[in-house]
């Protein structure tokens, strides 16, 4: 037996800290390799970390709750067999494995202005092609994610792991991606699949797991009668927080508010949602206005685009992915309609429902947060109307949408009464300017007053 440190592992480019959400096992406890140990979450997500040895614990070095930064001890096995020796993270001990780990929600956004901590670059990786044999020179794959047994494995076999496509979550590599790369397999990995049509960022975003229990508040009186409860920031609210304020700070906000006759789109879903229960679809005003939105994009593509800060470029998506706002109890999530240019409004309809049953239930995955180019942030269904939504950055742009109320609006030179829609477009000031984000909200309102238009804008 041997005695093993186990440090806080990379868990994802860019990501140097996270907050132990929980801790699944105990001192005394025994565990198996590529048990789940601890949850911890970052700036991205929440994830599932799993153990890289098999022993017995020996002792947590730090409590729930605690931020550490990688590389920093959290616990010590009692390892029965090899202890791994993977990157130490720059603190000279060989024991400070990092094993690969498994994302399950990300942190969550801002309501009536979401907010993720995305990352500010635009994925463009190739896909990982399978080498033809295990002497092929290795792919340049930056994080190889792969327990120490597949790693142990894999050198046994002479494979390069970087060569190896992973069809585990995140694109980890099992024991079957190896077989299957050495009989000549081509699978691709789902993580690689997704990286060939360029994600835009790394959502962070709230997390349906389940949260460690917040240290005692604290109850005391400030002055006679008067009485103050102090809770932790942490977890979900300090990640929105930490967004928030990158947002706000990084990106010059300007708002414009509009109002939109939406009339015709109330008789329109009127008179269709018969037929979407029919294909059990709960058919609501916002896949009309995430149809409407794509249309705008495709006209306008600054809206659909983002700063990479570090390159000083501007990169503008060929890709359509909607960022919706979900309220859960948890905290407001961002879940993704992916691709939503080629989907129908039915399908986009159910996409919405699914992805917002999902967060609520906190089963949505990573994937499924991740990767928004444009978001839109309802607040409506709060029965609010303006507001001053924060970009979802490194997004450039966010539409919030207000209720629908009835108004006077002039028509044929009548004044008569109309279901009247606010808006309330919020653009980075440093990548688009007023009069374009005007024209976009136009012809979005064009769309959506003319809703038998957005059948021909496909």
């Amino acid at each position: 037996m041997s005695r093993f440190t186990f440090r806080l592992p990379e868990l994802g480019e860019g990501i140097h800290e996270g907050e132990i959400v929980k801790w699944h096992v105990k001192p005394g406890d025994t565990v198996e390799e590529d048990q789940v140990i601890m949850e911890v979450q970052n700036d991205k997500a929440v994830v599932e970390v799993p153990s890289p040895v098999k022993g017995k614990v020996l002792e947590l070095k730090v409590t729930e709750g605690t931020v550490c930064v990688v590389g920093d001890p959290l616990i010590e096995f009692d390892v029965e067999g090899e202890i791994p020796n993977l990157p130490d993270h720059g603190h000279g001990d060989s024991q400070a494995a990092a094993p690969a780990v498994e994302e399950k929600m990300e942190p969550g956004c801002d309501i009536g202005s979401q907010v993720s901590a995305n990352a500010n670059q635009a994925m463009d990786t190739p896909l990982a092609q399978p080498a033809a044999t295990a002497t092929a020179a290795p792919i340049d794959r930056k994080h190889v994610l792969a327990t120490p047994s597949v790693r142990k494995y894999a050198r046994e076999k002479g494979v390069a792991l970087a060569n190896v496509p992973g069809t585990g979550k995140l694109g980890r590599i099992t024991r079957e991606d190896i077989d299957r790369f050495l009989t000549g397999g081509a699978a691709v990995a789902p993580a690689a699949a997704e990286a060939a049509a360029p994600v835009a960022s790394d959502a962070p975003e709230a997390t349906g797991v389940q949260q460690a229990a917040a240290a005692p508040t604290v109850h005391y009186a400030a002055q006679a009668g008067e009485i103050e409860e102090r809770v932790p920031l942490k977890g979900i609210r300090r990640a929105v927080a930490k967004a928030m304020v990158k947002s706000a700070y990084t990106a010059p906000h300007v708002t414009i508010f509009d109002e939109v006759d939406v009339t015709e789109l109330v008789a329109m879903r009127k008179d269709a949602k018969p037929l979407a229960e029919q294909r059990g679809v709960k058919l609501t005003y916002l896949p009309f206005i995430v149809k409407a939105v794509v249309a705008g994009l495709k006209k306008f593509p600054e809206l659909n685009a983002s700063i990479d800060d570090e390159k000083q470029e501007i990169v503008y998506k060929k890709y359509y992915n909607i960022g919706i706002a979900t309220s859960t109890d948890q905290g407001l999530v961002v879940p993704v309609v992916k691709a939503a240019e080629r989907k129908s409004i039915f399908e986009i309809a159910g996409e919405i429902s699914e992805l917002a049953a999902k967060a609520r239930d906190r089963k949505a995955s990573a994937d499924e947060l991740k990767g928004s180019t444009f978001s839109i942030t309802n607040i409506g269904s709060a029965g609010g109307m303006f507001f001053t939504p924060i970009i979802n950055y490194p997004e450039a742009a966010i539409l919030g949408v207000g209720r629908i109320s009835e108004k006077p609006v002039v028509k044929n030179g009548e004044i008569v009464v109309g279901q009247v829609l606010s808006l309330s477009l919020s653009i980075d000031h440093r990548l688009i300017d007023g009069e374009p984000a005007q024209r976009f909200v136009n012809y979005v309102k064009q769309l959506l007053e003319n809703p038998t238009l957005l059948v021909m804008e496909g």
